[in-house]
């Protein structure tokens, strides 16, 4: 690891900057003088738009602009929003669903655009909307994840957006059939919201020629491509950048329709416009998250091994189909859905259902934590009725490390794992064998006490490939410009340490640039824990393609031959010359010798294959019987992230995503009225996780490097949540066991967990 990195845990270099107010957050960089944008939005679920009245908000007080789906039309633009579609099991394809940037002729959720509002002040674009007159005429309301109902698209009959299937089924049939043991369970996903720190917003700009849109998104290079396709400009005349930005989590990676309606009003009114979502609108607008149900079942032999996984799931599409993401339901659930086993063959369905409410992105609709919650909730259920130990269980059933490479059933390659090495530390680490005097303590206060585990695997996904370009300036400074973007997770620290651990620069004299369509003419921005493997491995090219390039020059200089020039990592050196300079000092004689192709070095790379980060949780929670209250009071993690860059970050998002997973699991939860109304669209009523609802996390390393990757290294972006929804509902389940609970199904909130015992206890 010397080689590619020190692996020490630098603080971050940009949390000066957020903490003391300097952040260039897109609400705090709009132009002065920009215009102010209000999105109106529907309050029903579902209903025609027979009539859309907008003369007297266009005659009100500081109104510029006011734009309906019809006047986008009318002005040429492609009001189309795209959408991803998977194959069907019989060989079609998924419903093509029309969803225009705005409301045209009916809505489908509330929340759904119809107008925007364009004035001078915020508080004038605020009164004008409510002159806004919309004449609806409802439709029933379709709320429940089955097919039928009220339908929303004729182009989907039943509601049914796909059924799409992996695996080979008659296998799996005849496996179950032949099987000692079957084991079954159905679990359902809450839905929940994202709420990122920053909202969403924009702004945008237009000087009769070129569009430049600012946004707070996840990359700039899809939403470049959107606002072309909308607009229909040319590439060269639209330019996207995305500056600091308050967290994306996924769902500020999709093109959303606000972005080419402002850049439109922007073209049409020559001055700028703004437009920053409020916390309600947010919660109504943004992509959700999760929403199904899954239906799972194991068969085993007569030795408690695995012989076949089935499993059954219907994802809450929401009003229409993802235009990020659905057309990875099938690549992302198939991925990693038989997680660390050995499984021979296995048979997963999956059901889109559409529904009256806020757009679910299929992406996280059937991902990765969604996956691994059904396989270590099965596994976990399957050793209470096979009457073994759930960790023994696992341990049987692991892919060995003599299996690696190893093909899943679904046809993913994992390339190294010792899976068996986390459990056993993470068993010490966690003190499993002083986990009955707890539970006893526990016991005797009134308290039930479960210990829960999940084990779980990730891949590294999106776009395998990436640019880095380094740039000298002739202050003595140096740039790499990358193709990621940093939502907040320390890109800046761990892109400029990773580059000076390579060239010697110092931290310092780096500067990191990011999200500018302009500057950086490709990139895969930000998503599925790709950034820091796929961006360092681009950089690690690029400074092979550097030193490479200044060696003849440096010879010359030397008065020696070009082979025989080294570099260290921090200084050239060649036998029999006392010159010995850094890469800056190359940097600024070449610039003085006038060799300005020496200045600038770019070199893009792609991954042969993905790899695995995995790891093991263990939650110890504590359930009140009288209230119902759930604490978490143990929470150890041992994690196979490759080698390390920057270990003080990666522990870092493993206690962000780990918060996130008990978030879900305890309190959080999106529900809505009979009429498709939000109920939980403020924080007064949606809960998020606080420090009192988080224990101390126990966090450790146990590294396995990756092989497809130069630097041995897998992601950590998204491990912590992947792990924490099985391993707290797992804990939550062992709590309730002897009590008589068998069906226990986030969010554990006091009401409903009180409701299981009493259920329970009655039913005995």
């Amino acid at each position: 690891m010397e080689k590619f990195g020190r692996s020490q845990p630098v603080t971050r270099i940009e949390d000066r900057r957020f903490l003391t107010g300097h952040g260039r957050y897109v609400d705090d960089i709009a132009p002065a003088g920009a215009l102010h944008a209000v999105v109106v939005r529907s309050p029903v679920a579902h209903a025609d738009l027979a009539a859309l009245d907008v003369e007297e908000a266009r005659a009100a007080e500081g109104v510029a602009l006011v734009l309906t789906c019809a006047d986008l039309e009318a002005a040429g633009m492609n009001v189309a929003m795209g959408a991803g579609r998977v194959e069907n099991r019989d060989g079609t394809k998924a419903a093509r669903t029309d969803r225009p940037l705005l409301a045209r002729d009916r809505v489908r959720f509330v929340g759904e655009p119809v107008a925007l509002v364009v004035a001078e002040t915020l508080q004038q674009a605020r009164d004008a909307a409510e002159l806004v007159m919309p004449d609806y005429e409802d439709r029933p309301v379709k709320l429940d994840i089955a097919p039928g109902g009220e339908t929303l698209h004729e182009s989907a009959p039943d509601n049914r957006a796909f059924d799409w299937g992996i695996g080979d089924e008659a296998a799996t049939e005849a496996a179950f059939a032949r099987a000692a043991h079957t084991v079954s369970l159905e679990l359902y996903d809450n839905r929940v919201i994202t709420n990122s720190l920053e909202p969403r917003g924009c702004y945008a700009e237009w000087d009769g020629a070129r569009l430049h849109v600012a946004i707070n998104g996840q990359g700039v290079w899809g939403q470049k491509s959107a606002l072309v396709k909308a607009l229909k400009l040319p590439e060269d005349a639209v330019q996207v950048t995305n500056p600091d930005v308050g967290g994306g989590f996924g769902m500020k990676g999709a093109p959303y329709p606000e972005y080419a309606v402002v850049a439109h009003a922007a073209r049409v009114l020559g001055r700028p416009v703004r437009w920053m979502s409020e916390r309600t609108e947010a919660m109504l607008s943004d992509h959700g998250a999760r929403d199904l149900t899954s239906y799972a079942e194991l068969a085993f032999d007569a030795d408690h091994r695995i012989l076949a996984y089935r499993v059954h799931n219907r994802s809450n599409l929401g009003a229409y189909n993802s235009n990020f993401g659905q057309f990875m339901q099938s690549t992302l659930f198939s991925k990693v859905f038989t997680g660390v086993y050995d499984i021979p063959v296995a048979w997963l369905r999956s059901e889109g259902i559409y529904t009256n409410t806020t757009q679910v992105d299929a992406y996280r609709g059937a991902g990765r934590p969604e996956a691994i919650y059904v396989i270590e909730r099965m596994m976990d259920r399957a050793a209470r009725e096979l009457g073994t130990d759930p960790w023994e269980l696992r341990r049987k059933n692991f892919i060995r490390p003599d299996q690696f490479p190893y093909t899943t059933v679904a046809g993913e390659s994992y390339d190294v794992g010792d899976f068996g090495r986390l459990l056993d530390r993470v068993e010490r680490e966690a003190d499993r064998a002083g986990f009955a005097a707890r539970r006893a303590e526990s016991d005797a206060a009134g308290k039930l006490r479960g210990l829960g585990l999940c084990y779980y695997i990730e891949s590294i996904l999106g776009d395998p490939s990436e640019s880095a370009r380094v740039e000298f300036h002739a202050d003595g400074t140096a740039a790499i410009y990358v193709g990621t973007q940093s939502n907040g997770q320390g890109h800046e620290t761990v892109y400029a340490q990773f580059l000076s651990d390579q060239t010697g620069i110092p931290v310092e004299k780096i500067r990191v640039v990011q999200g500018d369509s302009d500057l950086i003419k490709q990139g895969g921005g930000t998503g599925g824990s790709r950034s820091v493997t796929v961006q360092n491995t681009a950089t690690l090219a690029t400074v092979e393609t550097m030193v490479a390039a200044f060696r003849p020059y440096l010879a010359g200089k030397m008065g020696v031959a070009e082979a025989e020039v080294s570099f260290d990592d921090e200084t050239f050196r060649a036998p029999g010359s006392n010159l010995t300079p850094t890469l800056l000092e190359a940097a600024a004689m070449a610039r003085a010798d006038g060799r300005e192709d020496l200045l600038t070095h770019e070199a893009r790379t792609t991954l042969p294959g993905r790899s695995y980060p995995n790891g093991a949780h263990v939650a110890e929670v504590e359930v009140d019987p009288e209230t119902g209250e759930v604490r978490v009071l143990r929470y150890t993690v041992v994690d196979d992230f490759g080698n390390l860059i920057n270990p003080l970050l990666a522990e870092g998002q493993v206690h962000g995503g780990v918060a996130q997973g008990i978030g879900q699991a305890l309190i959080e939860n999106t529900v809505f009225d009979e009429e498709g109304q939000l109920l939980t669209a403020t924080f007064m009523d949606y809960a998020m996780p606080r420090s009192t609802d988080l224990p101390m996390y126990r966090f450790h390393s146990e590294p396995v490097p990756s092989v497809t990757n130069v630097m041995g290294m897998k992601g950590c972006g998204e491990a912590g949540t992947v792990g924490a929804l099985a391993a707290v509902a797992n804990a939550v389940q062992d709590a309730l066991w002897d009590r008589g609970v068998r069906q226990a199904d986030m969010p554990f909130t006091p009401r409903r967990v009180w409701e299981m015992l009493s259920t329970a206890q009655a039913a005995e």
